[in-house]
This record gives structure tokens, sequence and C-alpha cells, in this order.
């Protein structure tokens, strides 16, 4: 990947008046804007061992990350973006799964499709960050202005504890060794977005006994290279981790205020999963139009938009 390729330039203003308006940037912003998540990456590269995907009438059942009630079409979410953004609230589409959207071909064309039919539509994009580097200047050339990151920790044997396995080259790998080419593969991929330009949120899972003390290298190293937040999320007790326990309110707070003396922290995040529709909290009038927890997913979404 060469340099002028890859490039792209946002000055220090207009990232903070991204941040100001992206729901998942700044808890003020949610309350005025709405987004939507785009189920349209089904396969993963990477066996996060706190994580259980699934789409369908499953999916409903466990709700978070890594599920939708179905995966849809780039065309399909192209139209259902027209469909909502018709409703004047929309201000970020992004793309979250159910699987990593960088192993999905599916994620560049819905870009591609949203990008050039909705300019004013911030597009975002949640990754693990294997592949991030390499995909930097397609992602460049779709518009992408905004991603997350998610890195969980900063030591190899803890991230030994977080992945089974990785889909590395062509071949799927697992064993202690793949760890360290996992974290190498995520910073790389972190610190050519941020030189590239783009608005940048670094995603953890807190896994009590596992990565907490860890959290606070992700954060200074993080920042280091240039994120703009971090969103420290609890473990959700599933997947080969059903079995552990997820932090307190207490724990999460604690490790939050540490690492907030490296990076800005987000505490807003309610875990969505990878088909959510969400209005803003209020509407231009000052009035509520939905309720935090009254998020909709993007089959039924796709009816009350267009009904609307």
């Amino acid at each position: 990947m060469s340099a002028p390729e890859a490039q792209t330039i946002f000055s220090a203003e207009s990232i903070a008046a991204l941040a100001a308006s992206h729901p998942c940037y700044s808890e003020e912003a949610g309350l005025r804007y709405g987004r939507m998540h785009l189920p349209v990456a089904p396969r993963c590269n990477l066996g996060c061992t706190y994580c259980e995907r699934a789409v369908g009438r499953r999916a409903a059942a466990l709700g978070g990350p890594g599920t939708a009630k179905r995966v849809i079409s780039p065309r399909e979410a192209a139209e259902l973006v027209a469909a909502v953004a018709a409703r004047g609230w929309l201000r970020v589409a992004g793309i979250a799964g159910p699987g990593e959207p960088l192993a999905n071909s599916e994620t560049f064309e819905t870009l591609d499709l949203i990008g050039t039919s909705h300019p004013e539509i911030m597009l975002c994009l949640s990754t693990n960050g294997l592949l991030l580097a390499d995909s930097l200047p397609r992602l460049l050339r779709s518009g992408l202005r905004s991603l997350t990151v998610t890195i969980n920790t900063a030591d190899p044997e803890t991230a030994s504890e977080l992945y089974a396995w990785a889909d590395l080259d062509g071949a799927r790998v697992a064993g202690p060794e793949v760890a360290g080419e996992i974290l190498a593969r995520q910073w790389r991929g972190l610190a050519a977005a941020s030189e590239a330009g783009l608005l940048i949120k670094v995603n953890s899972v807190l896994v009590p006994g596992i990565n907490d003390v860890s959290l606070v290298e992700v954060a200074r190293r993080a920042a280091e290279l240039g994120a703009h937040r971090h969103n420290i999320m609890p473990l959700i007790p599933r997947g080969r981790m059903r079995a552990r326990r997820a932090p307190s309110r207490i724990e999460l707070q604690a490790i939050q205020q540490e690492c907030e003396r490296w990076i800005p922290q987000f505490r807003g995040c309610t875990q969505c999963p990878a088909d959510v529709i969400r209005p803003p909290l209020l509407g231009t009038g000052g009035c509520q139009t939905c309720a935090p927890q009254s998020c909709t997913s993007a089959p039924s979404a796709t009816r009350a938009a267009t009904t609307a």
C-alpha cells in the first residue's frame, strides 16, 4: 500500500465535526442524529472466544453484536438506506457484520452504492483489523470517513485466550503463535487508518480476569497512533466464554477512568446488533422520538421507512 494511494486529508476541525455528529462517538450526537447498521457481511475471519454469531430466529433471542435477523444484499442495503434517509434524520450508515465486514466483498459493493447515491451520509465500518491495512485504499475510494477497530489487548499471551483461530493469507491457523500476528495486523491497520486521516474509534471487550489489566496499554497505544475515542464494552457471556461473568458496572467504570488518562472514553455504547436502525433520541422540536431500548432491525424498519 503506497502512501499516495491511501492518503486522504481531514483537518483537525473536520475530524472534530465528524465526531460531534456521530452517535457512536458522542452521546450528545445520539440525541440529534440517527444511524443504521447494514447486515451485508456474514463471513468472519477471526475466532473471538467471546463471540457467538447468529442470523435468523436465534439472533432475536441473543441480540447484541454479531447478530442479525437476516443478511441482506448490497442492493437491498442501498434501498433500505434510501428509505430511511427520506425520513430526514439519518446521519451514519455503517457495516458491523454480523461477521467481519472486510472479509466480505459485499461490504465494498454496499459502500460504493451508498457513497454514490448519498454523499451526505457518513459511511462507517467496524472491523477486527486483520485486513484493514490492505483494504484501506479501496475503503477510501468508497468515501469511508469513520472507522471502528476492535482491539482487546496489546499482549500476545492475553490475545491467545481471546482468539481461537484466524484466517491469515488464505489459511486458517490456530494456537498461541498466531496471537502475535493478529495483534500486529490490528495495530498496523489502525496506524494506516490514522495516517489516512479517518475518524477512528477503538472498541475493546472487557473480560474480567483476562484483559482488564492490558486495556490501559491498549488505550495508551491507540492514542499514540492517533485514535480519537475508546469504547470499552462489557463482556456478554456467550460463545466459548458463556460460563464467564460480565464485569460489574464499578469494574467497567474503573477501567474507563484509568484509560481516559490516555484517550477520551465513549460511554454510550448499547452493543447493538448488526442490523440496528436507531433514530435520534430527540426530534428537531426537542421532543423524544424513541426510547434508548427501541432499536429497530433492518427488515421491519424497511417497511416502516417506506410507509412513513
